[in-house]
């Protein structure tokens, strides 16, 4: 486990060279704001509801939900799912909302927890902050540049190409 606090990551050299799988110890503060209880009380007050999760959520959470998984597996459970059937979905709000409008009138989504659970990181991404980027660029201007090592872009992109293939 890579802990970000503690120099080194808190593991030896040694430990690192052997291990095959590093954890980061990092959370989604989002998701790890839904609790078991928001899925006993939103079965309660919908029966028949299905919970689905994105899996940042906590763990005693994603055991009780009818099913985990990324945003595409999350919209294909509901496009799947007859006429009438309704969600409680644990993720962020904005995405919920889109969920709700991209279904509404055939199936029911709501948001879990529903004191909200915005994502302040993910609502900069929107089409105005887009074209303040792009109108900079015409400009001259790069604003926001991500710059990454060459060799944390190899390593990146090793891990990424070996999680596709696990998915294949």
């Amino acid at each position: 486990m890579w802990d970000p606090w503690v120099i080194g990551g808190g593991v030896s050299p040694a430990k690192l060279k052997a291990a095959k799988v590093i954890l980061w110890k990092g959370h989604c503060s989002v998701h790890q704001r839904f609790l078991p209880q928001h899925v006993d009380q939103v079965r309660a007050n919908y029966p028949g509801i299905q919970v689905i999760v994105h899996p940042e959520c906590r763990w005693e959470v994603c055991q009780k939900a009818d099913a985990t998984g990324s945003t595409e597996k999350l919209i294909e459970v509901i496009e799947r799912a007859p006429e009438g059937a309704m969600f409680a979905v644990g993720t962020e709000i904005h995405l919920v909302n889109r969920m709700a409008k991209l279904f509404e009138g055939r199936k029911k989504v709501i948001t879990l927890d529903d004191s909200g659970c915005l994502c302040t990181t993910m609502y900069r991404i929107s089409p105005q902050h887009l074209a303040w980027a792009l109108e900079n660029l015409v400009e001259g201007n790069v604003v926001n540049r991500i710059k990454v090592d060459d060799d944390v872009k190899h390593w990146a992109r090793v891990a990424l190409d070996r999680m596709l293939e696990i998915k294949a």
